[in-house]
Protein backbone atom coordinates (compact mmCIF):
# COMPACT_ATOMS: atom_id res chain seq x y z
CA UNK A 1 0.00 0.00 0.00
CA UNK A 2 2.84 2.36 0.87
CA UNK A 3 4.43 1.60 -2.50
CA UNK A 4 1.22 2.52 -4.35
CA UNK A 5 0.82 5.74 -2.37
CA UNK A 6 4.42 6.69 -3.05
CA UNK A 7 3.96 6.01 -6.75
CA UNK A 8 0.81 8.17 -6.88
CA UNK A 9 2.58 10.99 -5.02
CA UNK A 10 5.51 10.86 -7.44
CA UNK A 11 3.19 10.99 -10.43
CA UNK A 12 1.34 13.99 -9.00
CA UNK A 13 4.62 15.82 -8.47
CA UNK A 14 5.55 15.22 -12.08
CA UNK A 15 2.17 16.17 -13.51
CA UNK A 16 1.31 19.17 -11.29
CA UNK A 17 3.79 21.65 -12.79
CA UNK A 18 2.44 20.99 -16.28
CA UNK A 19 -1.13 21.37 -15.07
CA UNK A 20 -0.21 24.60 -13.29
CA UNK A 21 1.48 25.99 -16.40
CA UNK A 22 -1.62 25.17 -18.43
CA UNK A 23 -3.76 27.16 -16.01
CA UNK A 24 -1.58 30.29 -15.95
CA UNK A 25 -1.78 32.89 -18.72
CA UNK A 26 1.19 34.76 -20.11
CA UNK A 27 1.17 38.47 -19.37
CA UNK A 28 3.18 41.24 -21.01
CA UNK A 29 4.40 43.89 -18.58
CA UNK A 30 5.73 47.41 -19.01
CA UNK A 31 9.40 47.41 -18.07
CA UNK A 32 11.25 50.29 -16.48
CA UNK A 33 13.46 50.56 -19.57
CA UNK A 34 10.48 51.03 -21.88
CA UNK A 35 8.77 53.38 -19.42
CA UNK A 36 11.88 55.57 -19.41
CA UNK A 37 11.81 55.80 -23.22
CA UNK A 38 8.13 56.74 -23.18
CA UNK A 39 8.74 59.44 -20.57
CA UNK A 40 11.81 60.73 -22.44
CA UNK A 41 9.80 61.17 -25.64
CA UNK A 42 7.12 63.10 -23.76
CA UNK A 43 9.77 65.21 -22.03
CA UNK A 44 11.37 66.08 -25.38
CA UNK A 45 7.99 67.18 -26.72
CA UNK A 46 7.31 69.26 -23.60
CA UNK A 47 10.67 71.03 -23.88
CA UNK A 48 10.06 71.70 -27.56
CA UNK A 49 6.86 73.49 -26.52
CA UNK A 50 8.52 75.20 -23.51
CA UNK A 51 5.85 73.49 -21.41
CA UNK A 52 6.08 73.10 -17.63
CA UNK A 53 4.46 69.74 -16.89
CA UNK A 54 4.60 66.59 -14.84
CA UNK A 55 5.03 63.35 -16.81
CA UNK A 56 3.97 60.05 -15.25
CA UNK A 57 4.22 56.51 -16.63
CA UNK A 58 2.37 53.76 -14.75
CA UNK A 59 1.96 49.99 -15.05
CA UNK A 60 -1.36 48.30 -15.85
CA UNK A 61 -2.43 48.59 -12.21
CA UNK A 62 -1.92 52.34 -12.22
CA UNK A 63 1.21 52.32 -10.05
CA UNK A 64 3.94 54.81 -11.04
CA UNK A 65 7.13 53.63 -12.72
CA UNK A 66 8.35 57.10 -13.75
CA UNK A 67 7.45 60.51 -12.34
CA UNK A 68 9.12 63.59 -13.87
CA UNK A 69 8.40 67.13 -12.75
CA UNK A 70 10.04 69.51 -15.18
CA UNK A 71 11.62 72.70 -13.89
CA UNK A 72 9.17 75.35 -12.64
CA UNK A 73 6.18 73.00 -12.83
CA UNK A 74 3.61 73.51 -10.09
CA UNK A 75 3.71 70.89 -7.35
CA UNK A 76 -0.04 70.29 -7.56
CA UNK A 77 0.41 68.76 -11.01
CA UNK A 78 2.22 65.73 -9.56
CA UNK A 79 -0.89 64.15 -8.05
CA UNK A 80 -3.01 65.19 -11.03
CA UNK A 81 -0.56 63.61 -13.48
CA UNK A 82 -0.54 60.38 -11.50
CA UNK A 83 -4.34 60.42 -11.43
CA UNK A 84 -4.61 60.90 -15.20
CA UNK A 85 -2.18 58.06 -15.92
CA UNK A 86 -3.84 55.75 -13.41
CA UNK A 87 -7.27 56.47 -14.91
CA UNK A 88 -6.08 55.58 -18.42
CA UNK A 89 -4.49 52.37 -17.12
CA UNK A 90 -7.19 50.92 -14.91
CA UNK A 91 -10.16 52.01 -17.04
CA UNK A 92 -8.34 51.05 -20.28
CA UNK A 93 -9.19 54.27 -22.10
CA UNK A 94 -8.07 57.92 -22.36
CA UNK A 95 -8.88 59.96 -19.26
CA UNK A 96 -10.50 62.51 -21.57
CA UNK A 97 -13.47 60.13 -21.95
CA UNK A 98 -14.54 60.89 -18.38
CA UNK A 99 -14.05 64.63 -18.79
CA UNK A 100 -16.26 64.52 -21.90
CA UNK A 101 -18.93 62.60 -19.99
CA UNK A 102 -18.86 65.19 -17.23
CA UNK A 103 -19.16 68.03 -19.76
CA UNK A 104 -22.12 66.25 -21.37
CA UNK A 105 -23.99 66.07 -18.09
CA UNK A 106 -23.04 62.61 -16.86
CA UNK A 107 -21.66 63.94 -13.56
CA UNK A 108 -21.56 60.42 -12.11
CA UNK A 109 -18.25 60.02 -13.99
CA UNK A 110 -16.66 62.30 -11.39
CA UNK A 111 -17.58 59.88 -8.61
CA UNK A 112 -16.10 56.73 -10.18
CA UNK A 113 -13.55 55.21 -7.76
CA UNK A 114 -10.02 55.89 -8.98
CA UNK A 115 -11.07 58.10 -11.89
CA UNK A 116 -9.52 61.51 -12.58
CA UNK A 117 -11.87 62.99 -15.21
CA UNK A 118 -9.29 65.27 -16.81
CA UNK A 119 -7.74 65.15 -20.28
CA UNK A 120 -4.09 64.11 -20.48
CA UNK A 121 -3.96 60.38 -19.68
CA UNK A 122 -3.48 57.81 -22.47
CA UNK A 123 -3.22 54.00 -22.34
CA UNK A 124 -0.18 52.12 -23.68
CA UNK A 125 -1.46 49.19 -25.73
CA UNK A 126 0.52 46.12 -26.76
CA UNK A 127 -1.06 43.31 -28.80
CA UNK A 128 -4.52 44.62 -28.00
CA UNK A 129 -3.99 44.81 -24.23
CA UNK A 130 -3.35 47.82 -22.03
CA UNK A 131 -0.04 47.23 -20.23
CA UNK A 132 0.38 50.72 -18.78
CA UNK A 133 -0.37 54.38 -19.37
CA UNK A 134 1.12 57.85 -19.50
CA UNK A 135 -0.31 60.96 -17.88
CA UNK A 136 0.71 64.60 -18.31
CA UNK A 137 -0.44 67.59 -16.25
CA UNK A 138 0.49 71.25 -15.97
CA UNK A 139 -0.62 73.01 -19.15
CA UNK A 140 -3.86 73.21 -21.14
CA UNK A 141 -5.82 69.94 -21.39
CA UNK A 142 -5.11 69.55 -25.11
CA UNK A 143 -1.41 70.32 -24.74
CA UNK A 144 -1.14 67.83 -21.88
CA UNK A 145 -2.63 65.13 -24.09
CA UNK A 146 -0.47 66.10 -27.08
CA UNK A 147 2.66 65.72 -24.92
CA UNK A 148 1.41 62.37 -23.63
CA UNK A 149 0.75 61.30 -27.23
CA UNK A 150 4.44 61.82 -28.03
CA UNK A 151 5.17 59.12 -25.44
CA UNK A 152 2.52 56.83 -26.90
CA UNK A 153 3.96 57.26 -30.41
CA UNK A 154 7.43 56.38 -29.10
CA UNK A 155 6.00 53.28 -27.41
CA UNK A 156 4.17 52.14 -30.53
CA UNK A 157 7.21 52.73 -32.74
CA UNK A 158 9.38 50.61 -30.45
CA UNK A 159 6.84 47.80 -30.41
CA UNK A 160 5.62 47.97 -33.97
CA UNK A 161 5.03 44.46 -35.35
CA UNK A 162 6.83 43.37 -38.50
CA UNK A 163 4.94 43.46 -41.76
CA UNK A 164 4.51 39.68 -41.70
CA UNK A 165 3.22 39.41 -38.13
CA UNK A 166 -0.42 38.56 -37.47
CA UNK A 167 -2.52 40.06 -34.68
CA UNK A 168 -4.68 37.51 -32.88
CA UNK A 169 -7.27 38.56 -30.32
CA UNK A 170 -8.86 35.65 -28.40
CA UNK A 171 -12.64 35.67 -27.90
CA UNK A 172 -12.30 35.89 -24.11
CA UNK A 173 -10.16 39.01 -24.40
CA UNK A 174 -12.68 40.60 -26.76
CA UNK A 175 -15.59 39.82 -24.44
CA UNK A 176 -13.80 41.65 -21.65
CA UNK A 177 -12.99 44.56 -23.95
CA UNK A 178 -16.67 45.13 -24.76
CA UNK A 179 -17.68 45.41 -21.09
CA UNK A 180 -16.80 49.10 -21.15
CA UNK A 181 -15.20 49.51 -24.57
CA UNK A 182 -11.49 49.93 -25.27
CA UNK A 183 -8.94 50.30 -28.08
CA UNK A 184 -7.84 46.96 -29.56
CA UNK A 185 -5.25 47.46 -32.29
CA UNK A 186 -3.25 50.42 -33.58
CA UNK A 187 -1.63 50.26 -37.03
CA UNK A 188 0.24 52.81 -39.09
CA UNK A 189 -2.93 54.04 -40.82
CA UNK A 190 -5.75 52.22 -39.04
CA UNK A 191 -7.28 51.57 -35.63
CA UNK A 192 -9.63 48.88 -34.37
CA UNK A 193 -11.76 49.59 -31.29
CA UNK A 194 -14.19 47.56 -29.22
CA UNK A 195 -16.99 50.06 -28.56
CA UNK A 196 -19.71 49.92 -25.93
CA UNK A 197 -22.44 52.49 -25.48
CA UNK A 198 -25.28 52.79 -22.97
CA UNK A 199 -26.60 56.17 -24.06
CA UNK A 200 -26.63 58.69 -26.89
CA UNK A 201 -23.37 60.38 -27.79
CA UNK A 202 -22.11 63.60 -29.33
CA UNK A 203 -21.84 64.32 -33.03
CA UNK A 204 -18.42 63.25 -34.27
CA UNK A 205 -16.53 64.40 -37.35
CA UNK A 206 -13.18 62.80 -38.22
CA UNK A 207 -11.48 64.92 -40.84
CA UNK A 208 -9.14 62.11 -41.96
CA UNK A 209 -10.57 58.88 -40.57
CA UNK A 210 -13.20 56.76 -42.31
CA UNK A 211 -15.24 54.75 -39.78
CA UNK A 212 -16.34 51.20 -40.56
CA UNK A 213 -18.91 50.19 -37.94
CA UNK A 214 -20.01 46.58 -37.43
CA UNK A 215 -22.89 46.13 -35.00
CA UNK A 216 -22.57 43.16 -32.66
CA UNK A 217 -25.36 43.65 -30.15
CA UNK A 218 -28.25 46.01 -29.48
CA UNK A 219 -30.21 48.56 -31.46
CA UNK A 220 -29.63 52.29 -31.90
CA UNK A 221 -30.58 55.25 -34.06
CA UNK A 222 -27.60 56.50 -36.04
CA UNK A 223 -27.74 59.89 -37.76
CA UNK A 224 -25.25 60.69 -40.53
CA UNK A 225 -24.66 63.90 -42.44
CA UNK A 226 -26.51 67.15 -41.87
CA UNK A 227 -25.35 70.32 -40.13
CA UNK A 228 -23.53 70.01 -36.81
CA UNK A 229 -24.67 72.35 -34.02
CA UNK A 230 -22.03 73.98 -31.79
CA UNK A 231 -19.19 72.22 -33.62
CA UNK A 232 -15.83 72.52 -31.88
CA UNK A 233 -12.38 71.15 -32.68
CA UNK A 234 -11.35 69.17 -29.61
CA UNK A 235 -8.02 67.97 -31.02
CA UNK A 236 -6.31 67.80 -34.42
CA UNK A 237 -8.52 66.06 -37.00
CA UNK A 238 -11.40 65.67 -34.51
CA UNK A 239 -14.58 67.80 -34.26
CA UNK A 240 -17.51 67.37 -31.84
CA UNK A 241 -20.95 68.93 -31.58
CA UNK A 242 -24.15 68.75 -29.50
CA UNK A 243 -26.43 67.50 -32.29
CA UNK A 244 -26.97 67.63 -36.03
CA UNK A 245 -29.87 68.77 -38.15
CA UNK A 246 -31.00 67.61 -41.55
CA UNK A 247 -29.03 64.36 -41.52
CA UNK A 248 -30.14 60.88 -42.54
CA UNK A 249 -31.52 58.80 -39.66
CA UNK A 250 -31.47 55.00 -39.68
CA UNK A 251 -31.98 52.25 -37.10
CA UNK A 252 -28.94 49.98 -36.86
CA UNK A 253 -28.93 46.59 -35.18
CA UNK A 254 -26.98 43.35 -34.84
CA UNK A 255 -25.16 42.38 -38.05
CA UNK A 256 -25.43 45.79 -39.72
CA UNK A 257 -22.36 47.45 -41.25
CA UNK A 258 -22.10 51.20 -41.78
CA UNK A 259 -19.21 52.90 -43.59
CA UNK A 260 -18.90 56.59 -42.75
CA UNK A 261 -16.44 58.54 -44.95
CA UNK A 262 -14.07 61.00 -43.32
CA UNK A 263 -15.56 64.47 -42.91
CA UNK A 264 -19.11 63.12 -42.42
CA UNK A 265 -20.94 64.09 -39.21
CA UNK A 266 -22.37 61.10 -37.35
CA UNK A 267 -23.88 60.41 -33.95
CA UNK A 268 -25.81 57.79 -32.04
CA UNK A 269 -28.94 59.83 -31.33
CA UNK A 270 -30.76 57.12 -29.40
CA UNK A 271 -29.59 53.86 -27.83
CA UNK A 272 -32.01 51.16 -26.73
CA UNK A 273 -30.47 49.51 -23.68
CA UNK A 274 -26.84 49.16 -24.68
CA UNK A 275 -24.91 48.40 -27.86
CA UNK A 276 -21.59 46.76 -28.70
CA UNK A 277 -19.89 47.36 -32.01
CA UNK A 278 -16.52 47.24 -33.72
CA UNK A 279 -15.10 50.43 -35.19
CA UNK A 280 -12.32 50.18 -37.77
CA UNK A 281 -10.80 53.60 -38.46
CA UNK A 282 -8.87 53.97 -41.68
CA UNK A 283 -6.85 57.17 -42.03
CA UNK A 284 -6.51 58.88 -45.39
CA UNK A 285 -3.09 60.06 -46.59
CA UNK A 286 -4.16 63.71 -46.80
Amino acid sequence: MKTINSLVTALLLLVSPNVLRAQLAEKKVLTLEVAEKVAAAAEAEAKKRNATVVIVVVDDGGYPLIVKRLDDTQVASVDVGIGKARTAAIFRRPSRVFEDQDKNGRVAAVALPGATPLQGGLPLIYEGKVIGAIGVSGNTPQEDEDIAMAGVIRFEAANKPSASSVTYLPAKQLSQAFVKGMPLVRGSNYKVDASHRDEAGMVEIHTRDTDIIYMLEGTATLVTGGTTIDAKTIEPEEIRGKESRGGESRVVTKGDVVIIPNGTPHWFKEVKGSINYYVVKVRSAN
